[in-house]
């Protein structure tokens, strides 16, 4: 027997789900529903699991708003992820709707442009060389990959291009219901 479950003891679940979160958490902070999933996936029963995860919802140990927040701040800064990619990296980690929403909200759109904007910057070298569509192509689609709107890529990646003198005559244009 490991010394883990000499001292959680076999015949206690309560004491095996503590450690399964605290054994997580410690790792790196996760939402409630991927504790719950866990917990599951080691058949601790849910009503054991449902008074563990109270308890440590109630001491501050989970705390979905504050992941939430977080995540944003960490993706967009980190990845240039824009707000739907966040939304939807929030709603796979089971963060419940209206929170995923308040998150997602604190993200300036201008600093969301920005950060496009930088993206784009930083990828534009190296398509130089490349037919003007391709070039537009690769950098719309980079930017949709990471949750901005059609609109937004289209306009900063032309603006991008503008700016280093490429032929915008030749660019198609969106569609109109980009």
């Amino acid at each position: 027997m490991s010394a883990s479950r000499r001292a959680t003891g076999d015949g206690d679940p309560e004491a095996r789900a503590r450690e399964v979160c605290l054994r997580l958490l410690s790792a790196s902070p996760r939402t409630r529903a991927q504790l719950a999933e866990a917990l599951r996936r080691k058949d601790v029963p849910d009503d054991v699991a449902d008074r563990v995860l109270a308890r440590f919802t109630d001491v501050g140990l989970i705390d979905d708003e504050a992941f939430a927040q977080a995540w944003v701040q960490s993706r967009h800064t980190g990845r240039g992820l824009a707000k739907r990619a966040l939304a939807a990296e929030l709603r796979r980690r089971g963060v419940a709707a209206d929170t995923v929403n308040e998150a997602v909200e604190t993200l300036d759109p201008a600093r969301e442009e920005e950060t496009a904007r930088a993206l784009v910057d930083r990828r534009l070298p190296g398509t130089r060389g490349a037919d003007p569509a391709k070039r537009m192509r690769r950098l719309v689609g980079m930017l949709a990959r990471k949750g901005y709107p059609p609109g937004l890529c289209y306009r900063v990646v032309k603006e991008a291009l503008a700016d280093e003198g490429a032929d915008l005559e030749t660019l198609p244009d969106p569609t109109p219901d980009d």
